[in-house]
């Protein structure tokens, strides 16, 4: 007698993109670029996991930089059991409006959002320290015309004190999705908080296939619910207030 499960087959994942947008401008040489990169390829075994453990989503990540122009530092989205770190260097200007532009590119159903199994909306984490030297608005206005920006969870870290926390806001649509940071242990932790939280709602499968923009309105709002409660438990506590950039 046949084994009723030897026909079964495995239901194939959906994909959850979780994008580093990365500000390599010459102000953030020296602590801020090397804690940066030690926080995010400390974090990769935690989003390893929550993709292992997810049924319903496996997380991707994709890299963008930018200076003095920008570059995606992964051609593709790599599967997070796959993806390994590579440092970044600092040097050059802030050309966010570059960024905008090829981060709205890419947000495409031809590029990176065309796997065939299909795709929850995007995390997008951006991390900056300074202003746009470039023209940010037009590049921004192309991003926001991009219905998987819309719908993606967005998140700024505002690293030290010279940091443009309204055009952070303007990235991300409000400005509670912008958390500030000034000093290292901080940074660490904002690093760790936004990746781990982001990648957790975003894999979330309420809103697989059904496009309907509020549900994924609604994680926006879920992770500013998280970064409250955050605040709330003292998480953010700082615990390093002497050391400043």
């Amino acid at each position: 007698m046949a084994n009723i499960y030897d026909d079964v087959v495995e239901v194939a994942r959906r994909t959850m993109v979780l994008f580093f947008v990365v500000d390599t401008s010459g102000s953030m040489e020296g602590s801020k670029i090397g804690t940066l990169n030690q926080a995010v390829e400390d974090v990769i075994p935690e989003i390893r996991e929550i993709s292992e453990n997810n049924a319903d989503a496996e997380i991707k990540i994709a890299v963008l930089e930018f200076s003095s122009g920008a570059r995606w530092i992964t051609s593709m989205p790599v599967p997070a059991d796959g993806f390994d770190w590579k440092y970044l260097d600092a040097g050059g200007l802030t050309d966010l409006g570059t960024a905008c532009r090829m981060l709205a590119e890419k947000l495409s159903r031809n590029s990176f959002m065309s796997d065939v199994t299909g795709s929850f909306a995007p995390a997008v984490f951006l991390m900056s320290d300074g202003a746009p030297t470039d023209d940010y608005r037009a590049g921004l206005a192309e991003l926001w015309n991009n219905n998987w920006f819309k719908k993606a969870i967005k998140v700024a870290v505002a690293i030290g004190e010279n940091a443009n926390t309204s055009v952070l806001a303007e990235f991300t649509g409000n400005e509670e999705s912008v958390l500030s940071v000034h000093n290292p242990e901080m940074l660490r932790k904002m690093i760790r908080f936004v990746s781990v939280t982001s990648s957790q709602i975003g894999s979330q499968s309420s809103a697989v296939g059904s496009g309907n923009i509020d549900e994924v309105k609604s994680k926006q709002e879920e992770f500013v619910e998280q970064v409250h409660a955050a605040y709330d438990a003292g998480d953010f506590d700082d615990d390093d207030e002497f050391i400043e950039w």
